[in-house]
Order: structure tokens, then sequence, then C-alpha cells
């Protein structure tokens, strides 16, 4: 039975055509090539390809904005809508914590998704996939039929279903040229191509805390294997499993191999997940807070009065971490260290500290004003403390900062990207026990900024 479509609103307005199917553990299967949900289901090898990842599990699919049955008219186009299309199908669906299966074009999506939002991504499976554009881009073939979508639409639709299906094949290759030239126009596929042409996630790809598989097929000339190789050895942890075969399809040559490998990876269970995190280092998001001048305010108020602004000091921090999520590490007297699992929390974290601080100062006899810093990495954690790189640079930044001022590092930056996070970019500079310059960037937190 064909699945029924729904729609879901992006935060920028665009309708995103999605279906579910089965029951189970939810899996979102990421846009492939030319997507289509309709057309899909009446070419039965992409039909049984469903079909198969349905047995065990919830299976969601969606189009992307300008392709298939998702709305063709829209604002905008570039590698983070996407990101923004996969955010509103979860949603509208309401599932906070999923699998996530990214084929070609959406294994970029998925990783920058599983990088930003960890705790809501249970398992990362990515299939002949990149994470620069250029390692796709450059093939020849690939080349060769894009030059044809401006001079011929209709043959490229025919040119592309053949490399998918192979120059034997009959009626399933001319259905998925109908599929090719029904999901799109040759306008929006060259706007797709030129955002496409901006990926690379190369920078995410350490701070993926998932469970990864990233499958690839050996003889496959569009993407080498040493595409897949980098991409194993960059994500922490992932597994690389080769099949054998040329096509770029999954449920094309030996769809059982890629659907059991994918069930025995998705199936090890949770409890399995956690032992594997506890083992290596998890990414967290270090905040420090520290009080500007608070020496000289001690010696100008005395200890007594100097400690009652310090405990004010300590209130603040300690409400605005339990509203966001935060973990005390310790405090210095003067100032706290603070990790965080999600980095946009962390943001959000001090920002309303900033703010908090603001409208203590507004009354208050003695204002308090504090630096915040942030850096993103994989600290040591040991005895209840964190030490390392990732410590060290966050407690550099906020030394650079002013009284009243956050200021992040470039890693907190990427991983925010597409947030709407106010950053200015204060350039690089040097610090102290780092022997490459540092890229920081100020974070905007009054409401007229």
């Amino acid at each position: 039975m064909e699945p029924r479509i729904r729609y879901a609103k992006t935060s920028d307005g665009v309708s995103i055509a999605f279906w579910s199917l089965g029951e189970g553990p939810p899996l979102v299967h990421l846009a492939p090539v030319f997507p289509h949900l309709q057309l899909e289901w009446q070419i039965p090898k992409i039909r049984a390809w469903y079909e198969r990842l349905a047995r065990r599990r919830k299976l969601i699919r969606y189009d992307g904005r300008g392709m298939g049955l998702s709305q063709r008219e829209i604002p905008a186009f570039s590698p983070e809508t996407g990101v923004l299309d996969l955010e509103a199908v979860l949603g509208r669906l309401e599932l906070d914590r999923v699998a996530l299966l990214g084929p070609l074009h959406g294994g970029p999506t998925a990783i920058t998704y599983a990088a930003r939002n960890p705790e809501r991504v249970s398992h990362l499976v990515l299939w002949c996939t990149y994470s620069r554009a250029a390692d796709w881009a450059e093939a020849a073939q690939i080349q060769a039929s894009r030059a044809l979508i401006d001079r011929d639409w209709d043959t490229y639709a025919e040119t592309a279903a053949h490399l998918v299906f192979g120059w034997s094949a009959g009626d399933e290759a001319r259905a998925f040229a109908t599929l090719i030239r029904e999901s799109t126009t040759p306008e929006a596929a060259q706007m797709g191509i030129r955002a496409l042409s901006e990926v690379d996630v190369t920078a995410l790809m350490p701070q993926v805390q998932s469970p990864t598989l990233v499958l690839h097929r050996r003889g496959l000339r569009a993407l080498n294997v040493d595409v897949a190789t980098g991409l194993a050895s960059l994500i922490p942890h992932a597994r690389l499993a080769i099949l054998e075969g040329t096509a770029l399809m999954p449920y094309l040559e030996d769809m059982e191999a890629v659907a059991t490998a994918i069930d025995e990876f998705l199936g090890e269970g949770q409890e399995a997940a956690p032992q594997r995190q506890s083992a290596s280092p998890a990414v967290h998001t270090v905040l420090f807070t520290d009080i500007e001048g608070s020496t000289a305010m001690t010696q100008r108020l005395g200890d007594a009065k100097a400690r009652e602004v310090l405990r004010e000091h300590e209130r603040i921090v300690r409400e605005a971490l339990k509203a966001h999520g935060g973990s005390e590490v310790k405090t210095m007297g003067d100032g706290f260290m603070a990790s965080f699992s999600s980095a946009t929390k962390a943001l959000e974290c001090a920002i309303a500290m900033q703010r908090a601080f603001a409208a203590h100062n507004e009354s208050a006899a003695e204002p308090i004003l504090v630096r915040v810093g942030l850096n993103a990495g994989e600290p040591i954690a040991e005895d209840d403390d964190l030490y390392g790189t990732a410590v060290n640079l966050a407690a550099r930044i906020t030394a650079q900062a002013e009284g009243g001022e956050i200021l992040a590092s470039e890693a907190v930056r990427q991983i925010v990207a597409g947030k709407k996070f106010p950053f200015s970019d204060l350039g690089e500079t040097t610090l102290r026990g780092f022997e490459d310059r540092v890229h920081i960037y100020q974070v905007s937190w009054r409401e007229e900024d």
C-alpha cells in the first residue's frame, strides 16, 4: 500500500513532503538523487528497498525543497537549507531521537545535523557519500552528464537514468528517466548543483558522536573508495564496510547485503551505545566565566562585602546553567568552569547570563562585569574534572574578553552554523600556549543587537 504523503513547514516557510512506513525505532532516509516520493513507489526496485528497510523500524522519507512533491518555488537553496528541511520533518513528527541514513548528496546534511545535535541522533549511516563537493563533482562522467542539463533536459534524464540502472536496462531505466524529469526543473537542478558545489563538512566530522557506519561499493566510478576511507577515518570510531559492485544506488545489485549491514548496525541496541561512548572522549562545549576586576573589587570593598558580590555572581551563573542543561565542573572563586553536551545550549546559557548580569547591574551598588569564553572539543574527563587542549583554549579565549563580553572559538561557531547566533568576526590572535593563531568570534547578546 502506497504511504500517505504529508507536509512539514521549515523555519523559512517551505513546505516539505514526506511519508512514513512501518513501526519501530525511527530511521530517517534523507533525499536520494532526484527524489519523488510518489514516482519512486512505482519503480519496483526502489519500492522493494523502502519496504525492506521498514521491516524492523519506522522509515521516514522526504523530498528536499525544490524537488519531488515538496514546494518548488523556494526562497533559498544552499547546503544549510538541507538541514532546515530535515529539522522540519523531525519537528512535524515530534521525533526526539532518530537514526539517519544519508545517501550520496544527503550525506553531508546528515553529518552536519549529527555533529550539531549529538543527543538527537542515535545512529548515522552514510551510503556512497562525501564530505567535499569536489570529491563527487570532479568525476568525468558527472561533468559530462551535467553539461546536458541546459542543452537538452530529456537527453540528460535518459543519460542519468542509464548511468544509474545500466545501459542495458529497459523499463526501469525509462521509468527512472521519467522520475528525473518530474522531480525537478533544469533551473532548479542547476541551483542545486551550485549549492552542492559549496559543500564541505570536513571540519564537522570530528564532532560527530553518534555511532557511524560508512557503506561504499568498491567499483563505484564516480566516488573512489579513498573517499569512503577518508570519511571513516575522520569520524570518531566510525566503521567502514566496503561492498562489492559498481551501482550507485543501494537497491541495485546486492540490495540484501546493504540492508543486512544496516540492520545489524542499527540493531546493536541502546545498551551497547553508552559503553562505546564512555570508552572514548565525548565532545563538550566548555564555558568559563570570570569577573573583571575582582581583585581590585576585593581590595576596595573588603572581604565580607566582596563575598556578597561573588555570591550574587554564583547565583546568577548557577541559575543559568540549570535552565540550559549545563554542568558545573568547578568554581574558581571569581569564575566558573562549566560543560555542555550541546554548543547551542552553551551559547544560549552565555547570553542568558549576560542579560541577567545586565539586569542586576541596573540597580546594584556594585556592578558585576563578567567575561565569558567558549570552546568545543574532546577534553579528558578525570575525577569529576576536565583537562586538555579544549579546556585550555576556552580559558585563554575567556581571558581575551572584556567584562560583559562573550567570545567563542571557530569550533563553536561551526557547530551552531545556521542557528542564527549573532557572531562578529574578531579575526585571528596569538594566545599563550598555542603555536598557531586562533580565530575568535564575539557573540552579541543585547536585545538591540
